[in-house]
């Protein structure tokens, strides 16, 4: 249609769509509650582009009663997005585990206000299982559900650190007395202010001071640099060094004030874009192939051992120079990286060992009964292995039950064999639990559906 005898209406449609449009994107990356202040402002831009739609005279011309249809139907979609994602189970799941910091911080916070409160094991303890329990969160892949994961960790992330600096330093220690330098007064006046800093940065970050904001902050810690750059130490050494060792400690709390702006961006919590988890999807690719190669081979798995075993190892080495940052993800992400590798090494050491064991034939001394009983069981195991191995589904499917039965089974042979005394047989079906167990841990990793 030429653009000079558009009706009006189409034009104003279309206005109107362009500024959805630009909605859409906030939509989709709004991460937060629907009594959340923002929640509040799309859904009154979107309520009101509705009105606006509405308010178009289609004169009763069908192609634009459809356009304004299309439009109307677009806005409602974006409107019932909005609220699914405020009201996910999962994003109810995140704000309920951050209202458990929010408790576990108003509880334990006030001794360090005071300057030299110690950090109890409960606070510690706590956070760090807030945070595993963070890292469990499904996302389902939704942008939103991840920004609010990652924002929340983040958060709770730099507060474990905040404690374990505490935990090191327990407070910067004051080793001069006011006597030694007329500065040293002023250095632990500011440092006691540091401290009561700290505890209101911890407060801040789990959502629990209202009377203060990121910004003034960052003006709090500036000052006190300011005034200890003020003072005259020159000539005195260790009044220099201690003087040092607190802005130092000023400068360190500096990097969690930045925190709400990094969280915007998706390149952090996107993980899926992230550097070293694509790193660790590469090496996790190799293996598959690896892996692939390995189960696919009936017998002589000997004569590929010792090429495969080093291939393996060389993957291990790679998973540990993957940089993880503060992102638990990241740590959890590589760790099962590293769990998968061992357990294909492991299954190659069992299968050369059995292989061993065969071709030897019968040994000149007799094997105790009970020894002989343990390696028929680890037959067993190396079978069942090769099948959790190769397993790719979930935990309802009638396959992962039959082996976690099967598995539980050679446990359960293993208790029954009776060593008689006998040392060697007695290590052995120690080893063999070890190894029956592990198998067992890694079907429940590979189908506990854990994602980054």
């Amino acid at each position: 249609m030429d653009m000079g005898n558009q009706h009006a209406s189409i034009t104003a449609l279309q206005e109107i769509q362009r500024r959805v449009k630009d909605l859409e994107q906030n939509v989709a990356s709004y991460s937060g509650l629907q009594s959340d202040l923002e929640y509040k402002k799309l859904e009154k831009a979107l309520t009101k582009q509705l009105f606006e739609i509405e308010s178009i005279d289609t004169e009763g011309k069908g192609n634009i009663q459809q356009a304004r249809k299309r439009a109307t139907d677009e806005v409602e979609r974006l409107l019932k997005e909005l609220e699914k994602t405020a009201n996910h189970p999962c994003r109810l799941e995140i704000e309920q585990i951050f209202k458990e910091v929010q408790a576990l911080v108003a509880q334990q916070i006030g001794p360090l206000y005071g300057g030299r409160g110690s950090i109890t094991e409960e606070f510690e303890e706590g956070i760090q299982n807030i945070l595993m329990r963070l890292t469990q969160v499904k996302t389902e892949g939704r942008a939103s559900l991840r920004k609010a994961r990652y924002r929340t960790l983040t958060k709770v992330l730099a507060i474990q650190e905040i404690l374990e600096n505490c935990l090191r330093q327990q407070v910067l220690a004051l080793p001069l007395s006011a006597d030694a330098h007329p500065s040293i007064s002023k250095i632990n006046s500011v440092m006691g202010e540091v401290n009561k800093a700290r505890a209101s940065l911890i407060a801040l970050l789990a959502g629990v001071n209202e009377c203060e904001t990121y910004r003034h902050l960052s003006c709090v810690l500036s000052g006190f640099i300011a005034e200890l750059d003020a003072l005259d130490v020159s000539g005195h050494v260790e009044v220099r060094t201690y003087r040092k060792e607190v802005v130092e400690e000023i400068n360190s709390l500096f990097k969690y004030l930045d925190l709400e702006e990094e969280a915007h961006f998706t390149s952090a919590y996107d993980l899926a874009k992230n550097q070293s988890i694509v790193q660790i999807e590469m090496i996790r690719k190799r293996l598959a192939d690896i892996e692939a190669r390995l189960l696919e081979r009936q017998n002589g798995v000997s004569e590929i051992h010792l090429g495969t075993k080093s291939e393996l190892q060389s993957l291990i080495a790679q998973l540990d120079e993957v940089t993880v940052g503060r992102n638990p993800c990241i740590r959890e992400a590589r760790r099962r990286a590293v769990v998968e590798v061992q357990a294909v090494i492991t299954y190659i050491d069992l299968k050369e060992a059995l292989e061993r064991r065969h071709n030897i034939g019968d040994p000149v001394n007799p094997e105790h009964p009970s020894h002989v009983a343990v390696w028929k069981v680890l037959g067993s195991l190396s079978e069942l292995q090769k099948e959790v191995l190769s397993f790719d589904g979930r935990r309802a499917d009638k396959n992962y039950m039959r082996l976690e039965e099967l598995l539980t089974k050679q446990l359960l042979a293993l208790d029954a064999i009776d060593s008689q005394g006998d040392e060697r047989s007695k290590i052995a079906r120690k080893q063999a639990v070890k190894f029956a167990n592990n198998i067992l841990s890694y079907l429940d990793m590979k189908t506990d559906e854990w994602e980054y």
